[in-house]
C-alpha cells in the first residue's frame, strides 16, 4: 500500500477525481488522466449494449479526443487488485511506456503504481 498523503499533490489530484467519478456515477470504476499540459480527463466505466470501455480506457480516449498529445500521468479506482493489460494499453499509447498508472481501492487508498509499459 502507498500512503496517498505521500502522493505528489497532483498525483492524489487525479485519484481524487478518480474517485468522485466512481462515486457519483455508481459505476464499478473511476479514472483520471493528466496530459503533458496539466489538464485532466474524468470518466467512469461505460456499459451499454453496443460499447463497453473501461473507465481508464475512456478516459484516455477523451483526452485524444480533446487533442491530448502525451499523458504525465493515470489512475483508477477500482475493486480490482491489477490494472488490465488493455487498459495499460491504451496508457501506454498515448504517453508511453513509463507513464505511471496508479491503483486505488474505493476509499482513495493507492494499492499498487504500475508502469504502462
Amino acid at each position: 500500500m502507498t500512503d496517498s498523503s505521500a502522493l505528489d499533490p497532483e498525483d492524489r489530484k487525479i485519484v481524487t477525481l478518480a474517485r468522485s467519478a466512481r462515486a457519483r456515477n455508481g459505476v464499478p470504476e473511476g479514472a483520471a488522466v493528466r496530459d503533458e499540459t496539466g489538464r485532466t480527463y474524468v470518466a467512469g466505466t461505460v456499459t451499454l449494449d453496443s460499447l463497453r470501455l473501461s473507465a481508464l480506457r475512456t478516459a484516455v480516449a477523451m483526452a485524444v479526443a480533446s487533442g491530448a498529445k502525451s499523458l504525465e500521468a493515470a489512475a483508477v479506482v477500482s475493486d480490482s487488485d491489477a490494472v488490465s493489460d488493455e487498459d495499460r494499453a491504451a496508457v501506454r499509447d498515448l504517453g508511453g511506456a513509463g507513464t505511471p498508472v496508479l491503483l486505488a481501492g474505493p476509499d482513495g487508498t493507492v494499492r499498487a503504481t504500475v508502469t504502462a509499459g
